[in-house]
């Protein structure tokens, strides 16, 4: 279990006063420590529900957003993640812009050994758009280039 010094810095998990962002919201990103920073291991999230607008149009679009990471010392809070991609809900950019924010915000909030973003956005007008991003420190830039390398589709 642990300790109250260990959740220092948590606070909107258990709160039910929460206020969801109605802007783009950085700053609700929340860390906590990770306990086994010697073990290499993959976070997942899936966000079935993520929605920004169209930048021209104002038409909402509507996306999964999948984003995985091997943490070093610190992990984004799960639900103060959930508040950060809600923010997005008003927020009016381009689907790969979305993408590439949320990594880079990520990164800057936790350093990860690794990281990648994968948005898979609902078809408006007949495409479909799958932006993907991802980054690696110094020791897993062969990963991030063989997974960059992958995510092409193959069906084409």
């Amino acid at each position: 279990m642990r300790s109250e010094q260990e959740l220092d810095g948590v606070s909107l998990l258990g709160n039910t006063g929460v206020k969801y962002p109605t802007q783009y919201a950085p700053e609700v990103l929340e860390t906590f420590v990770n306990k086994h920073p010697d073990n290499e291991y993959l976070v997942t999230f899936t966000c079935p529900e993520f929605t920004s607008l169209c930048p021209k149009t104002g038409q909402p679009d509507f996306a999964k957003i999948i984003i995985s990471y091997i943490p070093r010392e610190k992990m984004v809070e799960s639900k103060s993640l959930k508040l950060y991609l809600f923010s997005f809900r008003n927020h009016g950019d381009f689907h790969e812009d979305c993408v590439n924010i949320i990594m880079k915000d990520l990164i800057a909030l936790m350093d990860p050994r690794y990281i990648e973003v994968k948005g898979i956005f609902t078809p408006r007008g007949g495409i479909a758009i799958l932006p993907f991003a991802n980054h690696g420190d110094s020791e897993h830039q062969e990963m991030a280039r063989r997974r960059m390398l992958d995510s092409f589709p193959s069906d084409f």
